[in-house]
């Protein structure tokens, strides 16, 4: 008998989620100078092979009123990974941003509320919320063909009092969403390697986790498409300049273990075609799992709970034996009457109004208040008349009104 076949060792870790037709592009320019520039529309093109093998060119447009920064990309795919790692996946996450940020990386558990990162946090959704994009011939892996597409990528609802302790809600793109989740199973990738790369070796690292993550371990490009069209640098740079930036790119992925050393990356004839040659690295010999914690801080619903007042032993219970929607409206419902109407609202306690209220409500005896419908037409009201009365991004309001930590780069 031969010997048994060792198995590839898994590893729970942070994990990030990507669309496999999006990472093979730049959504923008690598310079944050021109891609924050109001009303920017980047151009872009990628080859594929289509049912014939027959290779074909995909031209991409990503339009983008407020601008956008390479660095949005991380809040993009870490968004997407916790919405796809609970417990009963839904088109939208309800979450505080403390919590987002602290599954992300971006802070600890001991940390305060408000501050850069929340700064950061909340201009970059504003920025995500406004992106158009749309492909001529993106890979649709519902329908198995390659389709003319156009969405959006989110839209967030936010509490107009920032100092609110409700949830935050972000809502993904029907379409867009619809191909993430057909595609989730094979296009995963450890954020915390992802978090310590520049944001250059970022887009390179996530077309190589799609490419070399099964069988193929050699990867090859063409030096200007890969420096233009998946790096985003300045197409107007000398093949010299973009050969020692594609270097310094490399170097990082080989100091990740993501592609093995070389001494010959790049290949070619001077005045030339260049070729980029790279070998899969240890970073492959294990795979990252989504794998849902018991610790009930994971859960989004663990902060609006425990600030409702519930102890721990009422918050697991309600995780485990409700349906995670009808749980987070009524703690938004009862965060909003803890807020607006104090007290005195409450004939016992707001824990007994939340228990009270879900146990009808998940047997179909109880419906939100008319005073909570009134009060989210009342709010979007305020938001609308704010955003008309000062362009003062969102993100600019939080860190003003909380203040606070500061926090680590992404």
């Amino acid at each position: 008998m031969g010997s048994p076949k060792r198995r590839k060792k898994t590893k729970s870790v942070p994990v990030g989620m990507g669309e496999l037709s999006i990472v093979e592009h730049a959504l923008c320019p690598l310079d944050s100078r021109t891609s924050l520039s109001d009303n920017l529309v980047h151009f872009n093109e990628y080859f594929y092979t289509d049912r014939n093998r027959h290779q074909r060119k995909a031209q991409v447009r990503v339009a983008a009123p407020l601008g956008l920064s390479a660095s949005d990309e991380f809040y993009l795919w870490g968004l997407l990974a916790l919405t796809c790692c609970q417990r009963k996946p839904t088109a939208e996450l309800f979450a505080t941003p403390h919590y987002c940020l602290r599954q992300l990386g971006c802070i600890d558990q001991h940390s305060k509320r408000g501050g850069r990162q929340y700064q950061k946090f909340a201009e970059s959704l504003e920025r995500l919320a406004t992106v158009s994009y749309s492909n001529d011939a993106f890979y649709d892996p519902v329908r198995g063909e390659h389709r003319n597409v156009g969405f959006g990528f989110l839209s967030y609802s936010l509490p107009v009092d920032t100092r609110s302790s409700r949830a935050w809600r972000i809502a993904w793109d029907p379409i867009f969403f619809e191909f993430c989740m057909a595609g989730s199973q094979q296009f995963r990738f450890d954020l915390d390697v992802y978090r310590s790369l520049d944001c250059a070796s970022r887009r390179l690292f996530l077309l190589l986790q799609k490419m070399l993550s099964k069988r193929l371990t050699v990867a090859r490009f063409e030096l200007r498409h890969l420096a233009v069209h998946v790096l985003g640098f300045s197409e107007s740079l000398p093949t010299k300049t973009l050969r020692q930036k594609c270097k310094k790119t490399l170097a990082r992925l080989v100091d990740s273990g993501i592609i093995k050393p070389s001494n010959q990356f790049i290949t070619g004839k001077r005045g030339g075609r260049y070729t980029v040659t790279v070998e899969r690295g240890a970073y492959f010999a294990t795979r990252a799992e989504f794998r849902l914690s018991k610790d009930l801080s994971s859960s989004p619903l663990y902060e609006p709970l425990a600030a409702i007042g519930l102890e721990e032993p009422s918050i697991r219970r309600f995780i485990r034996d409700f349906d995670p929607v009808l749980v987070q409206e009524w703690a938004d419902i009862t965060l909003a009457a803890m807020e607006r109407k104090g007290k005195k609202f409450f004939r016992r306690s707001p824990q007994a109004y939340f228990v009270d209220n879900v146990q009808l409500a998940a047997q179909g005896k109880r419906t939100p208040p008319d005073w909570w419908q009134e009060l989210r037409h009342s709010e979007n009201r305020e938001k609308r008349q704010g955003q008309a009365a000062s362009p003062t991004p969102v993100g600019e309001i939080v860190t003003e009104v909380l203040g606070g930590i500061s926090g680590s780069d992404t």
